[in-house]
């Protein structure tokens, strides 16, 4: 552990509280929001406008992770998350709360998440060498996952049942102990620039290497299409596991448990990824991501049994934490340091810029079909985009690294 270095422990740490309230409002937010509707449309929409930066405003982001100082960056964007949450438990605990106040709090926690997350996974190489970056990642998905969605849904549901103050608050004093533990991290995390450029034009220039990057491509657009039919299944998934009308019938803290049993998985995926890379290769791991992937959006759609659902989200879990760190690793390592907050930008603007429009497109189909429909419909989305795997095979993977490597030895200094 000692040779990720102590500032790597001090992210991973600030990291870990981060997630913890993320996976708080994650679970909390919908679940305050149905105390003011039941309505499909609305409660879908929540989830849109948490999400809908990262189709807005990730390209800007990406270009500024790649001219700010990275830590600093990730500081502001904790600070203005945590101040969100204070306003919102204070409007609530006065009784100004609605559910378009909820909706205004979550697009600015998105507008911060996108920032922060953008300069988070581009600081990671300038904290630990490159043959190190699949156990760094690993061992931060297994923090973050752990803290996002095995502790903070079970947390977020008994904080909701005891009130909606408490479970607004919480997550913001923890965005703002993620800062006091980040203030740690020394160093400059600012990449240096060798002439002035626009924003625009440096966007422009993180664009062209993700277009004709072949491989990144096609990888984004795939985990796009698991976005897409992930989020269309998870911002519906309350009104079909809580209360007495629906299917499954559970209560909140019962719902907080069901979604931590996908953190469970992920804890498992984000220690075994690396042994499966060695005994399959990355090509298969990723090809049982894709299938289990698909198990976890569309069991819901077969059953309302809590303990088959349950065993479906967690292995599930595994299958997105083993994705994440595969793919994740190997954009970090063929992208030069300079462009890898925006080149990290435009592979989010694919792959988390689908979360809001399939937030929108669940909302619309639960209205039309019913929410099993929904779930059946975006399982076989996920199981379409194992049609990438024609492109995204082990000696492509191995040629990317290599061509990498090659060009960060022929820049000068």
């Amino acid at each position: 552990m000692s040779n990720l270095g102590a500032a790597y422990w001090r992210l991973w740490t600030s990291s870990g509280l981060s997630n913890l309230a993320d996976g708080l409002v994650k679970v909390g937010l919908p679940l305050v929001a149905v105390q003011f509707t039941r309505s499909p449309t609305l409660i879908a929409g929540l989830a849109f406008a948490a999400t809908v930066p990262w189709l807005l405003f990730a390209l800007p982001a990406g270009a500024l992770a790649d001219r700010l100082d990275r830590r600093r960056a990730m500081l502001g964007a904790n600070l203005a998350r945590g101040l969100l949450l204070t306003a919102l438990a204070l409007a609530v605990l006065l009784d100004l709360g609605s559910i378009w106040a909820l909706y205004l709090v979550a697009l600015g926690l998105g507008l911060a998440e996108t920032l922060h997350d953008t300069a988070a996974q581009s600081i990671m190489p300038q904290l630990v060498p490159g043959e190190q970056l699949s156990r760094a990642n690993g061992r931060l998905y297994a923090v973050e996952l752990t803290a996002n969605e095995f502790a903070g849904p079970p947390l977020a549901g008994f904080l909701v049942a005891t009130g909606a103050v408490l479970a607004l608050a919480a997550p913001g004093v923890l965005w703002v102990l993620a800062v006091g533990v980040l203030l740690l991290v020394r160093g400059r995390f600012r990449i240096e620039r060798e002439r002035g450029t626009t924003l625009r034009a440096d966007i422009a220039e993180g664009l062209r290497f993700l277009w004709r990057h072949r491989l990144l491509r096609t990888l984004a657009a795939m985990t796009g299409m698991i976005n897409f039919a992930s989020t269309a299944m998870t911002s519906l998934l309350v009104l079909y596991v809580v209360g007495p009308e629906s299917p499954m019938g559970l209560s909140e803290r019962a719902y907080g448990v069901l979604l931590a049993t996908v953190a469970a998985g992920s804890l498992l995926g984000s220690f075994g990824t690396a042994w499966f890379e060695r005994r399959l290769g990355r090509a298969r791991c990723l090809v049982l991501s894709i299938v289990v992937s698909a198990l976890l959006v569309g069991i819901p759609a077969a059953t309302a049994d809590p303990y088959l659902i349950g065993a479906g989200f967690f292995l599930g879990g595994a299958g997105i934490i083993g994705w994440n760190v595969i793919v994740v690793s190997l954009r970090q390592r063929i992208t030069p340091e300079r462009l890898l907050g925006r080149v990290n930008s435009g592979c989010r603007l694919l792959a988390w810029g689908a979360m809001p429009l399939g937030a929108a497109a669940g909302g619309l189909l639960a209205e039309l079909l019913g929410l099993r429909a929904v779930f059946a419909v975006m399982a076989a989305v996920v199981l379409a985009a194992l049609a990438g795997m024609r492109i995204v095979t082990d000696a492509a993977m191995h040629a990317a690294e290599r061509d990498g490597r090659e060009a960060a030895v022929a820049v000068p200094g």
